[in-house]
C-alpha cells in the first residue's frame, strides 16, 4: 500500500466498519446459497467450488481498488480522515440472479455446470453493460425514470428481500426473531449499543448462540448439530466457460440490463453522498472499478456483481478509514479461495442472518418513496406490483416442482400459471416501464407516457417482458401458439393510442403546459 504522510488509514473505527461490511457480503453469500440449494435443489458443493471463489475474488479486487483510491485522495487533498468507498455484493441482483436466472436454468436442465455457465455469462453481460454505462453516467441519471427504477427496487425489497427472509426467520423463530429485534434496534432505528458493539455482529452472535444452545438441547423441536469445519478449497481460476452459457444468458438480457443500470445510478448517488460527507471521489473512477470487479468475477467463475454500497457517511461516522475495505476484501477473497466461506455459510443459520437482508429490503423500500417526488408515490407503488407477481410465480413453481413431474395440473390451474408467468417474467423491466409511464402521466407528459406504453407493447411482443415461456426466455411471437402474447401487445398499443388521442383532445393552453 502506498505511503501517504499523515493519513491515518487504520484506526479503531475500522473494526466496526469491517464487521458491518464483511457481514453484508457474507449475508449475500448465505442467501445466494440458500436460494439455490434450499429452493431449487442446486448441489451445495457446486456453489462452494464453482461460484463462490470467483464471486469472492470480485469483492477482493473491488475493495482493493477502492482502498487505493482512498490513499490517492488522501494524498491529493492532504487530509487524514478520508474514508474508502465501501464495496460488496449487490443484494438485489444477487437475489434476483439466483431466483430468476440460476435457479430456473437448473430446474430446466438439471445440470449444475450449465446453470453456472449461464450465471457467469449473465454476470459478464452485466459487467460489459456497466463498463459502457460508466461513460454515460450523467446522461443515464438525467433521463432514467426515477420512479420506475426505485419502484422496481422497492418491489425486490418487498418480495425477495422481505418475504423470503421472513420465511427463514420463522423457520427458527426463537433465534430468528431475537436477531431481528437487535437489527431493528441497532441498525434500523440507529440506536447505539453498549460499548459501541456493531449491531450486525451482535445480532448474528446472539442468534447463533440461541440457535445452537437451544437447538442442542432439543428445545427448538429438532436438535441443531454443531457445524463441522469442512473446507471446500477452490482457487479462483480464469475460465472461458461463460462463452458456453452465452446463448442462454442472452435470453435473460431483460434482467441483466436493469440490474446494470440500477447499480450504475446507485454508484453515482453513492459517490455524491461521499462527496457531501467530505470525500470527493471521481464518479467515473468509482463506476469503472465496480464494472471491472464485476467482469473479473465473471471471468473467474463468479455469478454475483459487486457495487459501491450505500452508507459511506455511516462508515465514516463509525471512524472507518481505509483498513476496513482492505480487510473485508482480503477476508472475503482469501476465505473464498481457501473454502472457509463454505464453513461460515453453513455455520450461520439462515434464520439468524436473514434479518440483515430484511433490513436492506426495508431501506430500499423506504428510499424509493423518500427519494422520489411525493407526487410520484403512486408510480412507485405501481412499479412494485410486477415483483409481487414474480414472487407468487416463484413460490408456486417451487411448490409444484416439489410435488413431482408426474403431477397433472387442472386446466384452470395451468391457465393461472400462464398468467402468472406473463405478469412475473421480466418483472424488473416491467416495473421500470410501468413506473416511468405513470410518473410521466402524473407530470402531464402524456406523449412520454404513450411512448412508454408503446415500448411495453414492443417488449411484450418478443418476451423481453411478460414472457409466457416457462423459463422467461425471448421468442418470435408468430412462432407461438399462445394468443395471450398478442393480447398483451394489443392492450398496451391501445393504451398508447388512447393517451395520444386524449392529448389531441386537450386545449392548446394545456398542451403548452406539457
Amino acid at each position: 500500500m502506498p505511503h501517504t504522510s499523515g493519513y491515518r488509514w487504520a484506526q479503531w473505527g475500522d473494526l466496526n466498519a469491517f464487521f458491518g461490511l464483511m457481514l453484508d457480503n457474507v449475508t449475500n453469500l448465505v442467501i445466494l446459497t440458500g436460494i439455490l440449494v434450499g429452493v431449487y435443489g442446486y448441489p451445495a458443493e457446486s456453489v462452494y467450488r464453482l461460484m463462490i471463489p470467483g464471486t469472492a475474488l470480485g469483492v477482493l479486487v473491488g475493495d482493493a481498488v477502492y482502498t487505493w483510491l482512498a490513499f490517492r485522495l488522501a494524498r491529493k487533498t492532504g487530509r487524514s480522515d478520508i474514508t474508502a468507498m465501501p464495496l460488496g455484493l449487490d443484494t438485489p441482483s444477487t437475489v434476483g440472479i439466483a431466483a430468476a436466472v440460476l435457479g430456473p436454468v437448473y430446474l430446466e436442465t438439471r445440470d449444475a455446470v450449465t446453470a453456472w455457465q449461464v450465471g457467469m455469462a449473465a454476470l459478464m453481460i452485466i459487467g460489459i453493460l456497466k463498463l459502457a454505462l460508466s461513460f454515460l453516467g450523467g446522461w443515464v441519471r438525467r433521463h432514467a425514470a426515477q420512479a420506475g427504477l426505485l419502484g422496481s427496487l422497492a418491489g425486490i425489497g418487498v418480495t425477495l428481500l422481505a418475504f423470503f427472509p421472513m420465511l427463514k426467520i420463522f423457520s427458527a423463530p426463537v433465534a430468528g426473531i431475537a436477531s431481528l429485534g437487535i437489527i431493528l434496534y441497532a441498525i434500523v432505528a440507529r440506536r447505539r449499543l453498549p460499548f459501541g458493539i456493531p449491531g450486525a455482529f451482535l445480532a448474528v452472535a446472539v442468534g447463533c448462540l440461541l440457535y445452537y444452545l437451544m437447538g442442542g438441547l432439543g428445545v427448538l423441536g429438532a436438535r441443531a448439530a454443531a457445524p463441522v469445519l469442512e473446507l471446500h478449497p477452490a482457487l479462483p481460476l480464469p475460465t472461458l466457460g461463460f462463452l458456453d452459457g452465452l446463448d442462454r444468458a442472452l435470453a435473460y438480457l431483460p434482467i441483466a440490463f436493469p440490474f446494470a443500470l440500477i447499480t450504475i445510478i446507485g454508484g453515482i448517488n453513492n459517490t455524491e453522498s461521499a462527496r457531501v460527507a467530505g470525500d470527493p471521489y471521481r464518479t467515473r473512477d468509482i463506476l469503472l472499478t465496480e464494472a471491472l470487479a464485476t467482469m473479473v468475477a465473471a471471468l473467474f467463475g463468479g455469478v454475483a456483481q459487486t457495487t459501491p454500497y450505500i452508507g459511506h457517511p455511516a462508515y465514516k461516522a463509525m471512524g472507518g478509514r481505509a483498513a476496513y475495505t482492505l480487510a473485508t476484501g482480503l477476508f472475503i477473497g482469501v476465505a473464498g479461495a481457501l473454502g472457509a466461506l463454505s464453513f461460515v455459510i453453513e455455520a450461520i443459520p439462515e434464520a439468524v442472518i436473514t434479518p440483515i437482508l430484511l433490513f436492506v429490503g426495508i431501506q430500499i423500500v423506504a428510499q424509493a418513496f423518500v427519494e422520489s417526488p411525493r407526487a410520484h408515490a403512486p408510480a412507485v407503488a405501481f412499479a412494485v406490483i410486477p415483483a409481487v407477481g414474480y414472487l407468487v410465480l416463484t413460490h408456486t413453481s417451487s411448490l409444484l416442482d416439489k410435488l413431482g413431474p408426474a403431477l397433472t395440473l387442472p386446466d384452470a390451474v395451468a391457465a393461472d400459471q400462464v398468467i402468472l408467468r406473463a405478469l412475473g417474467n421480466g418483472f424488473i423491466l416491467t416495473a421500470i416501464l410501468w413506473g416511468g409511464m405513470l410518473a410521466s402521466l402524473i407530470d402531464g407528459r402524456v406523449r412520454t407516457g404513450a411512448a412508454y406504453a408503446l415500448l411495453c407493447a414492443l417488449f411484450a411482443m418478443f418476451g423481453l417482458m411478460h414472457s409466457v415461456s416457462p423459463a422467461g426466455s425471448l421468442y418470435l411471437p408468430w412462432r407461438l401458439d399462445n394468443p395471450i402474447v398478442w393480447h398483451i401487445t394489443l392492450g398496451y398499443a391501445l393504451v398508447a393510442a388512447f393517451l395520444l388521442a386524449a392529448r389531441m383532445a386537450r386545449r392548446p393552453e394545456e398542451l403548452e403546459e406539457e
